[in-house]
């Protein structure tokens, strides 16, 4: 038998690829040597990757944060790999990814953890999949042991 490809119908997957599911920082950020330096590199990245400027993002910092002084020199500190004592607070870079929309940092975070910073929305999918699992091992626990009683007839 010979099978023709159709060349007359598109291929609506041929180039599409899945959005990736979480925001990774930069390849040159996990190479840093040290954690120290690749949380400034991240937060250097973030604020490189912004419209407004860094003045703008430290106010904003500085409301979300409930008035907590941010200004635009801690977040050059912040983003300096030379400056060791400056390393960003956990609420500061809480803030940061808040009031930019840019989660990066904290997957820098996770990563070591072996954990992944998603959406809220996928929350549910990935509760089906561990359901689905569970299942299926029920399902294969279940059949085992009718297999058991029944050939013990």
């Amino acid at each position: 038998m010979n099978r023709r490809r159709d060349t007359r119908t598109l291929d609506l997957f041929a180039d599409w690829t899945p959005p990736p599911v979480t925001d990774r920082p930069d390849e040159r950020v996990l190479r840093a040597r040290t954690l120290r330096e690749r949380i400034a590199l991240a937060v250097a990245e973030v604020l490189e990757g912004q419209q407004r400027s860094r003045e703008e993002i430290a106010d904003e910092m500085s409301t979300y944060l409930g008035g907590e002084a941010v200004s635009k020199a801690m977040l050059d500190n912040y983003a300096s790999q030379a400056k060791d004592e400056h390393t960003i607070s956990f609420a500061r870079l809480v803030a940061l990814c808040a009031v930019t929309g840019d989660h990066r940092p904290l997957q820098l975070a996770l990563d070591p953890l072996d954990r992944v910073s998603i959406e809220s929305r996928y929350v549910g999918a990935i509760q089906e999949a561990m359901a689905r699992e569970q299942m299926e091992r029920l399902e294969r626990l279940a059949r085992a042991g009718r297999r058991q009683w029944r050939g013990a007839r």
